[in-house]
């Protein structure tokens, strides 16, 4: 997360750190007692044994409960080159037990979640605090947040349209634009965007496949 501030798992007890060979390295949302949403770009050609994730702790490498992962389900129509319909499903060798304040699994949006231009949302993890830093020189250890906004689909994929790349209507645009400095970084990839306590992301045009699947 750049440009955020610190914050706890008792804010975000839906969150979990996803761990690749004990490293934290995305996040994602905890949907039931057996299933984590994140980015099918996390896990993707990866072995599932080679993937854990911790629940329960403000910190990414101590504390809570890392859970050992038993298989992942990867949207069926994922672009790795696009990385449109960049979404998957990692169910979990043993169930996650829910505790006030620090488990507990995330309100997801529904198929009819109107999100308008410039909400306000936030996004949470425990990526790079800097821009084009790498997570063993920035790690963000401790959970960081950050509020930015939504942004229109037509100006967004105008601007990425510039620079090489396909925004299409599977995807949700947030930022602090025409400002900059607030955002996402490497290793907040899966992880939660949050629109008044929702999780809303593209989730809205998954719905269905995240119930069927979880």
């Amino acid at each position: 997360i750049v440009g955020g501030s610190t914050t706890t798992i008792a804010s975000y007890p839906e969150i979990t750190a996803l761990l690749y060979f004990n490293r934290q390295a995305c996040g994602g949302t905890i949907l039931n007692n057996r299933s984590v949403l994140t980015a099918a770009h996390c896990p993707f050609g990866d072995a599932a044994s080679s993937w854990s994730f911790r629940v329960g702790s403000t910190n990414a490498n101590s504390g809570g409960t890392v859970h050992s992962l038993s298989t992942f389900i990867i949207h069926p129509s994922y672009n790795r080159w696009t990385l449109d319909n960049d979404i998957a499903i990692m169910r979990t060798a043993s169930n996650i037990n829910f505790i006030n304040n620090a488990v507990r699994p995330g309100s997801i949006a529904g198929a009819n979640y109107n999100l308008a231009d410039n909400q306000v949302v936030w996004a949470a993890g425990w990526g790079t605090t800097s821009p084009g830093g790498s997570l063993a020189r920035f790690p963000g250890v401790n959970a960081r947040h950050v509020q930015i906004w939504t942004v229109n689909q037509a100006t967004c994929r105008t601007r990425y349209a510039s620079i090489g790349h396909t925004v299409t209507d599977n995807m949700l645009c947030s930022g602090w634009l025409d400002v900059g400095g607030r955002d996402q970084c490497q290793g907040d990839s899966g992880g939660p965007l949050y629109h008044n306590g929702v999780v809303v992301g593209v989730v809205s045009r998954y719905t269905a496949w995240i119930q069927s699947n979880a």
